[in-house]
């Protein structure tokens, strides 16, 4: 390490609040699925900011469409209509198959609206305000107070409690567990399609079909968190269209605005209809017109690269050569996920593995404490699977 990188990370632990734990690189600039730090070593990423830079870095057409909105205009406010949020949601709404757009600025904020429109919902048929949600066990769903009380992880929420009431866990995959927390009084059901932080494990299709159905019957909105498997990470746009069961509510960011901060909480027009009305929810940045020319550019984009066929071409030989790699060591127990959300799942802490993989120009992050978690740039290829199993293969065995 150069003595300037040393610089900025004895400067940075000066000025930052201390809430992460950062690997000891000063990341400078990135090409394609590389990144390089500040004395120009190069580094394959398969983090990808975490699942955000869907399409690469230095893409030339989305970094000249984000100049030219910056010539323009950046921000206005809520207060008039923008060119660029208009076009970007009316793309979002064909790629999602919803009906009415809410923009914000973070997954974390979406999951805010997705919960205040699901409680306004249930206000408006019968007035009371002591209506229920029932989360799962091991999701993640934001550090803002709504959305970590919906996270089903006390490591999370317990030094911040008491979290907003009436939120109750059951567990991914168990109907049954579903059904005892199930009381008049629930407003919605709220699940990640795919855990991303809770161990990349995916939600089965009778699951969901089964949710789909109760919420029907007793008019529970079904609210699906995609903030981190929608936007094609799963071969599809959203990984409920996987499925066919469609939500009532749906939340999205990461790769929606690839790198630029934006988000969105979307849903049927009946209940676009039934919830949150003028004044009842806001946002000064939520859909400026530089965060939704992103996201406006990344669905253009998504289509022109044809993405979703690259991940369902890419996806089977990432998950052959993990199968590889878990079948010489005793001590990777299972691979999980789907498409370009995989992880590896270890029976030992993997931040010595992730460390020396860094050092061997390789990015990785964990899911966990034993689990490594792959979600490369939705545009990598096959030669770029080899070139991360290689790299990891020589992490590993250097450890």
């Amino acid at each position: 390490m150069s003595k300037e990188m040393q610089n900025y990370i004895d400067d940075a632990e000066k000025a930052l609040l201390h809430t992460y734990n950062r690997y000891q690189i000063v990341l400078d600039h990135g090409d394609g699925v590389y990144l390089y730090d500040t004395d120009g070593k190069k580094y394959l990423d398969f983090v990808a900011g975490i699942a955000v830079f869907a399409l690469g870095y230095n893409n030339k057409e989305y970094n000249d469409a984000l100049k030219r909105q910056i010539d323009k205009l950046i921000h206005t406010s809520n207060y008039y209509y923008n060119v660029p949020a208009v076009e970007a949601a009316k793309k979002l709404k064909r790629a999602s198959g919803m009906d009415r757009v809410f923009f914000t600025n973070s997954g974390a904020e979406a999951n805010e609206g997705a919960i205040k429109a699901a409680r306004k919902y249930a206000y408006l048929k019968d007035g009371c305000t002591d209506h229920e949600i029932i989360a799962m066990n091991h999701s993640f769903h934001g550090r803002t107070y709504g959305a970590l009380s919906v996270t089903g992880n006390k490591k999370y929420r317990e030094a911040f409690e008491p979290m907003i009431g009436n939120i109750s866990f059951a567990e991914l995959n168990d109907f049954e567990s579903v059904l005892d927390r199930v009381t008049e009084k629930t407003c919605a059901v709220m699940l990640e399609p795919v855990q991303g932080e809770g161990g990349l494990i995916p939600a089965s299709e009778d699951f969901l079909k089964k949710l789909r159905a109760l919420c029907d019957e007793r008019d529970i909105l079904l609210i699906f968190d995609e903030v981190q498997c929608g936007m094609g990470r799963t071969g599809y746009m959203y990984a409920w269209q996987r499925y066919g069961v469609k939500p009532d509510i749906m939340t999205t960011a990461k790769a929606l605005g690839c790198g630029v901060p934006i988000g969105a909480f979307l849903m049927t027009e009946h209940v676009g209809q039934s919830s949150l009305a003028a004044g009842d929810h806001g946002t000064t940045y939520g859909g400026n017109p530089l965060a939704c020319a992103a996201a406006d550019k990344v669905l253009d984009l998504f289509e022109e690269y044809r993405v979703l066929e690259n991940v369902r071409e890419v996806a089977p030989y990432l998950e052959k050569r993990l199968d590889e790699v878990m079948a010489e060591y005793d001590f990777i127990t299972e691979r999980r996920g789907v498409a370009l959300m995989q992880g590896l799942v270890f029976d030992r802490p993997v931040a010595p593995i992730i460390s020396k993989a860094i050092e061997n120009g390789l990015i990785l992050i964990n899911a966990g404490a034993n689990i490594i978690r792959f979600v490369p740039p939705l545009v990598i290829t096959k030669q770029n699977v080899d070139d991360m199993i290689d790299i990891l293969v020589k992490s590993i065995n250097e450890m």
